[in-house]
């Protein structure tokens, strides 16, 4: 599934239940970090975790994260490989590869 189609569903499922009513950038963004903390807690007790679980919970970051992208405009894809060029720049390979140091301790 492409993108474009793959917003499309999502707009879909949120329209047939008259949610756009609730999705506000604020509500959206407190719902990625809810979400981002249940897929924490699949790790919270041991470095193991069920392999369904934590896609159900990846799911749930990625549905709100596309929602807010959608919401504000922009495309998921788009905005992750111009983040990524920036972070290139941060981080060049020969400064950082193999190294966890910040930007700007290399």
């Amino acid at each position: 599934m492409r993108q474009d189609e793959l917003v499309c569903a999502l707009r879909s499922f949120v329209d047939d239940r008259e949610w756009t009513q609730f999705h506000s950038l604020e509500n959206l963004a407190k719902s990625i970090a809810i979400e981002a903390g249940e897929l924490l807690e699949c790790f919270q007790w041991s470095d193991s975790a069920k392999r369904e679980r934590v896609v159900e919970e990846l799911a749930d970051v990625l549905t709100y994260c596309i929602l807010l992208a959608d919401r504000l405009g922009v495309e998921a894809d788009t905005i992750v490989l111009e983040k990524l060029e920036i972070t290139k720049t941060k981080y060049p390979v020969e400064l950082a590869k193999g190294k966890s140091d910040r930007y700007d301790e290399l």
